[in-house]
């Protein structure tokens, strides 16, 4: 009786593992690098789930070892990356899960805002330079104006995202963008201003289940670094309700039927816009602090939806836990990572802080505008998100996270003759 689990999020694979135990499943991990989930495997006794190493882009040697695998129950794919991988591979061993169309909607950001602008969901439209000859500079002057986003469309970890307010950054995010490798294809969209929030959602046969929302800080314009994350965000009742319903009609105009999904959104002056819809549970410690704050394994529901059972968690009363807060840890500067500072000062102060690791001890720091930078994470606990918010970051203020210079490149400030 098991589970397959195509690659993972960072946390929350101990979690899964308790989950499949609970259920009578063994969890088995495919995976490219099992030393990518350290952490995690450092808290489970030995044995505790199998753990295959292999290439898991290659469908066909995928295939292969899910015809092997005794007893073959379901297949979890909790990531972005690894999305569309997992759904051909439900598709050709007839496993439980969403219609790849769906899967593969949703990992199209511009097709996503398309879908919910046709159904009133949205005020914008994705503008694309899909004709042949068509300037998409031009285009998106005309159709959207100024300020808007461009940015990838299957991109993830707020990577390859441009904010352009005036002409001179448009022309400086177009250039850059020339010089990307994307995932998918440039577009622009309006960009919307508010605070940023997450709503973490649950889903079953067309009906959906707000567990909460968690706050997403963001970093200062034109920059879409995450920074801190608190969950959850306490929001009146009437103002909760209407947040349901509204995610309710989101997920469903996508055909959003089951599972998970993490939704980005902005609370515009004038209601709430889709940032993006991800089909899974919330990356970094989203997962962990929705344990703990609800008081429950949710990782179990994960475990049920991939066997085709309705997950209990859509009607349960939930017992309530601390809220919870999360700081993201990022260097000063780019360069090799060598170690975090003052994480023996954490003991001392509220909250129960922790240090979460990420990066490990060599391993290169080259991007800081996003959230490939982060080295690792300080969580903390309190009675409300926003007391948790506070003691996450005063913990987060006395850690430091340090980088080495890179080396000069090969021959730099040699003299000649």
């Amino acid at each position: 009786m098991t589970v397959v689990c195509l690659e993972s999020l960072t946390f929350g694979l101990g979690r899964l593992v308790r989950a499949a135990d609970a259920l009578g499943e063994r969890l088995r991990l495919l995976t490219r690098d099992p030393a990518y989930y350290a952490y995690e495997l450092a808290g489970l006794p030995p044995g505790a789930l199998d753990v295959v190493e292999t290439d898991t882009f290659d469908v066909q040697r995928l295939s292969e070892d899910l015809h092997r695998t005794p007893e073959l129950h379901g297949l979890i794919s909790s990531t972005d990356t690894w999305t569309l991988v997992g759904a051909e591979l439900t598709t050709r061993h007839d496993l439980p899960g969403l219609d790849p169309a769906v899967l593969r909607l949703t990992r199209d950001k511009a097709a996503v805002r398309n879908r919910l602008h046709e159904r009133g969901l949205t005020r914008g439209r994705a503008v694309e330079a899909t004709a042949p000859g068509t300037d998409l500079r031009e285009l998106l002057l005309k159709e959207a104006g100024l300020p808007a986003v461009l940015k990838d469309t299957a991109g993830t970890g707020s990577q390859n995202v441009w904010l352009v307010r005036d002409g001179e950054e448009l022309d400086a995010a177009l250039g850059e963008a020339a010089g990307r490798r994307l995932t998918g294809r440039l577009f622009a969209e309006p960009y919307f201003t508010g605070p940023v929030y997450s709503a973490e959602t649950l889903t079953w046969s067309g009906r959906t289940r707000l567990l909460g929302v968690s706050s997403r800080l963001m970093s200062p314009e034109p920059h879409f670094r995450e920074e801190i994350t608190a969950f959850p965000v306490a929001f009146p009742e009437a103002r909760r309700v209407s947040l349901e319903r509204w995610l309710g009609e989101v997920l469903a105009a996508l055909g959003y039927t089951d599972r998970f999904a993490h939704v980005e959104f902005v609370l515009t002056a004038d209601g709430p816009e889709v940032v993006e819809v991800n089909p899974r549970i919330g990356g970094a410690l989203v997962g962990e602090g929705l344990c703990r704050a609800l008081g429950v394994n949710v990782y179990e529901a994960m475990i049920e939806a991939a066997l085709g059972r309705r997950p209990r968690l859509m009607d349960a009363a939930l017992p309530g836990g601390p809220a919870v807060a999360f700081v993201l840890g990022y260097p000063a500067a780019p360069g090799t990572f060598t170690g975090v500072a003052g994480l023996d000062r954490l003991a001392a102060m509220p909250g129960s802080p922790a240090w979460y690791p990420v990066k490990r001890i060599g391993d290169a720091v080259e991007h800081l505008g996003d959230s490939r930078g982060y080295a690792g994470i300080v969580y903390a606990e309190a009675e409300t998100a926003e007391l948790a918010t506070h003691r996450a970051v005063a913990a987060a203020n006395a850690v430091r996270v340090r980088t080495e210079p890179f080396p000069p490149p090969a021959g730099a400030g040699a003299r000649g003759d």
